[in-house]
């Protein structure tokens, strides 16, 4: 049987750098949690947060969220990782949003 592809959804975007490093941390932990659990998982933060390091505007949510919703689509799970903050969290909202319009289930797992 094919491993689910869940994709990790956190609040990331923080004005302050070393709180946005911190929730990086965190999902690279809960994204290798869910890699031994055997799930394929896709996990934004672990992706972008590098990359925006090169980045000018590299904390406009608006942009990472268009782009990560681009890979949500083909996910079989939206996971929601409730740190602090993620109600909160407009990216977190639309993530949720776009799983409930496309009929993705929605699993939410404390922090």
């Amino acid at each position: 049987m094919d491993k689910k592809i869940v994709y990790l959804a956190i609040p990331y975007s923080h004005p302050d750098p070393d709180i946005r490093k911190m929730r990086f941390e965190l999902a690279n932990k809960m994204a290798a949690k869910l890699l031994e659990e055997e799930f394929n998982v896709l996990s934004p933060i672990s992706h972008s947060h590098p990359i925006s390091l090169y980045m000018e505007n590299s904390n406009d949510s608006d942009y990472w969220t268009k782009n990560s919703l681009e890979f949500l689509k083909f996910c079989d799970e939206l996971i929601v990782y409730c740190l602090p903050g993620w109600e909160g969290s407009k990216g977190v909202a639309k993530e949720i949003e776009f799983a409930k319009a496309k009929g993705i289930p929605i699993r939410y797992l404390e922090g």
